[in-house]
């Protein structure tokens, strides 16, 4: 099993390294003190926790002294333990933190930052000398300190994909807020004037089948399918460890279902991790529109906006 400890100067990205860590399927743990680390190790060598990485830095105060030799007694476990040591420029540290106007954690108010900055650089020699990999922050952007830690720590095939899901809603209920990609499919023949089955959601048979038999639609799943499949791969390269792809139709009841199962299907076959959700299926009513009358029951909102002309 692989601990990955993350250290370094304050302000080098060690909080931005450690989500990229969980990114990669990693049980992260911030500003662990040292006398702890040991009963950490014990539990996943017990098998508890899986891969994990805990960020360890001069933030421990007067334990700080302490973590040499916990990572001595990790050394003799069966952990596999490395570390990932962050540097950065004087220059680009002070720039950070005025931004950011956060303390650092050793400027006791009277030396100033500048002191700061090298008392913790001094204090962190024997941990930079044991470093697996060392990387200098400076001129570094997000996504190349992910590169960095995944080419160097993380088996890229064990690691998992960008997640992605894919949400059917409908354009009446408004647009789903923090989606990605947005496509409307309000242009393929609706099922909902079919009054066999405009009864039924997407997740039917007979409304996948009205749906799928128009020559509009294969034209459009062609070239749908070509264009998602080249950009799914480009937002991974971004470091996204989220995709949501919206599909939406006039309630978000047929059409809309029916192409957001196809593409998580055909985004699963193609090996991507896809799921597929339905955000407007619980505004209608459990049991068929038919039914609803013979009850009594007044037409929902999908029906009278969408129903067929008499």
């Amino acid at each position: 099993m692989q601990l990955i400890v993350i250290t370094g100067l304050s302000g080098a990205g060690k909080g931005l390294a450690a989500r990229h860590f969980e990114d990669f399927g990693y049980f992260c743990v911030d500003n662990l003190p040292p006398t702890l680390i040991p009963s950490f190790a014990e539990l996943l060598e017990r098998g508890k926790i899986g891969k994990a990485a805990i960020v360890m830095d001069a933030r421990g105060g007067e334990f700080f002294p302490e973590m040499l030799a916990a990572l001595d007694v990790i050394n003799q476990s069966s952990l596999e333990l490395r570390i990932l040591f962050l540097d950065c420029d004087d220059d680009a540290l002070l720039k950070r933190f005025k931004e950011t106007r956060r303390k650092h954690p050793l400027d006791d108010g009277a030396s100033g930052l500048s002191e700061a900055i090298e008392a913790e650089r001094e204090a962190l020699i024997p941990l930079r000398e044991r470093a697996d990999k060392i990387i200098n922050t400076s001129h570094v952007t997000p996504r190349e300190l992910r590169e960095e830690i995944q080419k160097t720590f993380v088996d890229v095939e064990a690691a998992p994909g960008m997640l992605i899901q894919v949400e059917s809603f409908g354009f009446k209920h408004g647009p789903p807020t923090g989606a990605d990609l947005v496509f409307d499919v309000r242009f393929l023949p609706n099922p909902n004037y079919d009054r066999e089955i405009g009864h039924l959601d997407g997740n039917c048979q007979p409304v996948i089948d009205y749906v799928m038999r128009e020559p509009v639609t294969g034209r459009f799943l062609e070239k749908w399918d070509d264009f998602i499949t080249f950009m799914v791969p480009e937002f991974e390269k971004e470091g996204k460890a989220y995709l949501t792809i919206a599909v939406g139709c006039t309630g978000g009841r047929h059409r809309s279902v029916a192409l957001s199962n196809w593409l998580a299907q055909r985004l699963h076959e193609r090996g991507f991790r896809a799921t597929s959700t339905h955000r407007d299926l619980v505004r209608h009513a459990p049991f068929p529109a038919t039914e609803r009358r013979q009850n009594g029951a007044q037409p929902d909102e999908s029906e009278s906006s969408e129903a067929a002309p008499q």
